[in-house]
């Protein structure tokens, strides 16, 4: 176990952002008055006894927790074994592929999309696009992650042929209408779609829900995260806000207020959230071979809207809000 776990630290230090790590490390060091020595060490010691990346000792704040806690957490390791296991590389294609997913899960999506291979082909297609009622776009590489390669242009700016070659120019392979959200979200936030995050884990006895949270953007087109966002607990019997908006930034404090809006990001009750649920089951058990996924559902005036399903779903987004490790839950499916 501990000779994967070595290989797996040498991945961590080979994709480590180390501006970010050394930031973290610093702030670590003052909080708790350790020796930067002391905290590599244990840095070190962690990733292989808990199986946790570099980065996930402080986001989980390992620094602060005894043992008994840190084992509770579910780390980067862990999750790229469970995720492998409910989601085998033979089936989760589906879910890698935007493309392939929109044509897969098509019973679940409305708004108006082409890909590449019919940029050229299909110019009345781009008009309509272009006169959609958002007057926005949204452009995608079709296998980016957490909102990488993604960018939303107004339509305003392109004609058919521009827009073409605008996507061919940034490697952009997917066109999408942008989504427009429902209007108590849009007062949240308005500056990017904020979108409600289910994991599910399909059983032999169904579809679990493990939990939700709402993603709300700040300042921001997209509500990743991983691009300086917040993240919110949600209810899953009611589909109302348990508890303030967290970031992913160890050096950011929670917030009960939106930072610009001033809103009240608690006890915000989600629109039409027994649709929701009923939806994100349906669309586990349309292709359950792809055990558990983390899906993304946009929330318009006239209901859920399914934007894209997550194979590697996020331990962040998972824990951080609740303020918990949910490594036990988890392990029930394994």
């Amino acid at each position: 176990m501990h000779a994967k776990r070595i290989i797996y630290f040498f991945y961590y230090l080979k994709e480590l952002d180390r501006a970010k790590f050394f930031r973290f490390l610093g702030i670590a060091g003052a909080s708790t008055g350790r020796h930067s020595w002391s905290l590599l060490i244990d840095i070190f010691v962690s990733s292989l006894r808990y199986n946790v990346s570099i980065l996930d000792y402080f986001y989980f704040r390992f620094y602060e927790k005894d043992p008994m806690e840190r084992r509770k957490w579910s780390g980067t390791g862990y999750m790229y074994e469970f995720q492998l296991k409910m989601n085998p590389r033979g089936v989760r294609e589906v879910l890698e592929n935007k493309i392939l997913f929109l044509d897969k899960y098509s019973e679940f999506v409305r708004r108006r999309y082409i890909a590449s291979n019919d940029f050229a082909n299909d110019q009345k297609i781009l008009s309509e696009m272009l006169a959609n009622p958002s007057g926005r776009l949204v452009l995608k590489y079709s296998r980016g992650q957490i909102g990488e390669e993604v960018e939303v242009v107004s339509c305003l700016d392109f004609t058919p042929e521009l827009l073409v070659r605008f996507s061919k120019d940034r490697r952009y392979d997917l066109i999408e209408a942008y989504v427009i959200q429902h209007h108590s979200l849009m007062q949240l936030s308005p500056s990017g779609l904020n979108t409600v995050r289910i994991f599910t884990q399909v059983t032999s006895e169904g579809v679990e829900i493990i939990g939700a949270r709402l993603r709300v953007s700040v300042n921001s087109p997209v509500d990743n995260m991983a691009a300086g966002n917040i993240a919110i607990p949600v209810d899953i019997l009611s589909g109302i806000t348990t508890g303030p908006g967290v970031y992913s930034d160890i050096s950011k404090t929670d917030c009960y207020i939106h930072p610009v809006t001033k809103q009240s990001v608690v006890n915000f009750q989600i629109p039409f959230w027994s649709e929701v649920i009923e939806y994100v089951k349906r669309a586990a058990m349309s292709h359950p071979d792809n055990r558990s996924v983390g899906w993304d559902i946009a929330i318009t005036e006239n209901g859920p809207e399914l934007i894209e399903g997550n194979h590697n779903w996020c331990k962040l987004l998972l824990q951080l809000p609740v303020k918990r490790g949910m490594k036990e839950e988890l392990d029930r499916y394994l």
